[in-house]
């Protein structure tokens, strides 16, 4: 017979305050740490598990934000501009899509156009619900991703998960392999900080429009690209 499992009394689903250090020789988290912990679950709890602006009715469904994975979502507004301009490239080349590390534009995409072809490469596991639009992807082994995404996507948006040289490096690997050779589109959204790196790495150009997301970030965000979007996302900065 199996052993009965006892429920720990310092679960996350049953938190409580306790003096005691010690319950059954198991450790038990003291009452500061208890209330720490409690109220980031609460913070947790009350973040919106939607991407949206205040009283806006075109909310996308996502889960909640993992700050343990460098997540952080797009505005509604800035989520539906890159999106737009997207599908836009998608009418005028008939392309299938990659987004790298950017969730909310892959729930976008599909929201405004659910015919839209779109590969989500996403380290998070919870968005395995995506079914065969998830492929697993760490940004650190760009070799590992399946050999029959090769060179097959004509449009490719990336937002690296860490503003560091040695990511966008990653990332670039990434993008190489999965972009086709021939005319194609590439988007990245990413730090201020990167704006020299991705000219050098990527050779893009930063856009006049400004990436916001739902929490307030510290550092500013660009978007770039490797063709001249003419009126649109602001256009090229001059």
């Amino acid at each position: 017979m199996e052993e009965q499992l006892v429920p720990n009394p310092n679960s996350v689903n049953g938190l409580r305050e306790s003096t005691a250090l010690l319950v059954d020789d198991e450790p038990v988290l003291s009452s500061h740490a208890l209330a720490a912990l409690k109220e980031f679950l609460a913070e947790q709890q009350s973040h919106s598990a939607t991407v949206s602006d205040a009283g806006d009715s075109e909310d996308v469904a996502l889960v909640s934000e993992d700050w343990r994975l460098s997540q952080f979502w797009y505005s509604s507004e800035t989520a539906t501009t890159v999106a737009e301009e997207v599908l836009t490239l998608c009418d005028s080349v008939d392309s299938r899509v990659a987004c790298i590390a950017c969730p909310t534009l892959y729930a976008y995409l599909k929201k405004m156009d659910p015919n839209v072809s779109v590969q989500l490469l996403e380290y998070d596991k919870r968005f395995e619900q995506y079914g065969s639009d998830y492929t697993f992807y760490d940004y650190n082994h760009p070799e590992e991703l399946p050999s029959e995404l090769k060179h097959s996507y004509r449009v490719v948006v990336a937002d690296p998960p860490y503003l560091s040289e040695e990511c966008l490096k990653k990332v670039a690997e990434a993008i190489s392999f999965l972009i086709t050779t021939g005319e194609s589109f590439l988007l990245l959204l990413t730090g201020e900080v990167q704006k020299e790196r991705a000219a050098e790495i990527l050779g893009l150009h930063p856009c006049g429009f400004r990436p916001q997301h739902t929490s307030k970030l510290g550092n500013e965000f660009r978007l770039f690209s490797n063709y001249d979007p003419g009126t649109r996302l602001g256009g090229w900065e001059k």
